[in-house]
């Protein structure tokens, strides 16, 4: 019968290892018998016992650092680890902010809207479309007006029509419970 408190050390143990894959291996984490070593100027040093990389490592006041584990043998490479974290983390903050996220804009009308009404919401659509955003454009059909479809089908297709010089059609129009639904894209010249 195993006690209580060794299981608990045992699954702080797993729980331990699991956090240590997650992140990259420093030091003494890494475990392998031989790794391939590359020193901090990008030379190979070639393949060696991790005991032999660790030395190399202590002797530069730097660190060992596991950059590729899954290759046979592992790579790892005598690095500045605090330095080396501080500049993937930056890297991976400028790839962030060069991310551009498009949103979908929404434009709701009636089977029985006005000319200058639809004018205005043609203006609202163009506008969004040239901020990069995607526009979906509904018809909604309240009461009887569900028995006339075919209208919200014409208003749709005038709507991208008119649209056609900046808007390329993503989805056709649909119908979806009440309403009838397309989906507009910037044109890509």
């Amino acid at each position: 019968m195993v006690s209580r408190s060794l299981l608990t050390i045992f699954l702080l143990l797993l729980d331990m290892e699991v956090s240590i894959i997650s992140e990259l291996m420093i030091n003494e984490q890494i475990r392998d018998r031989e790794v391939r070593v590359i020193s901090e100027d990008g030379e190979q040093l070639g393949i060696m016992s991790s005991k032999d990389a660790m030395k190399l490592a202590r002797e530069a006041n730097l660190d060992l650092v596991k950059i590729a584990p899954t290759a046979k043998p592992p790579v790892c490479k005598i690095i500045d680890y605090g330095k080396y974290r501080y500049e993937m983390a930056r890297k991976e903050k400028e790839a962030r902010k060069k991310q551009k996220t498009i949103d979908v804009k929404e434009i709701r009308l009636s089977p029985n809207i006005d000319d200058n009404d639809l004018n205005t919401k043609m203006n609202h659509a163009r506008k969004f479309l040239k901020g990069g955003d995607k526009v979906k454009v509904a018809v909604r059909f309240r009461g009887r007006e569900l028995a006339h479809t075919a209208s919200g089908k014409v208003i749709l297709d005038q709507f991208a029509e008119k649209l056609a010089d900046v808007a390329v059609v993503d989805k056709p129009a649909k119908l979806e419970g009440k309403n009838m639904v397309m989906f507009l894209s910037e044109k890509r010249n």
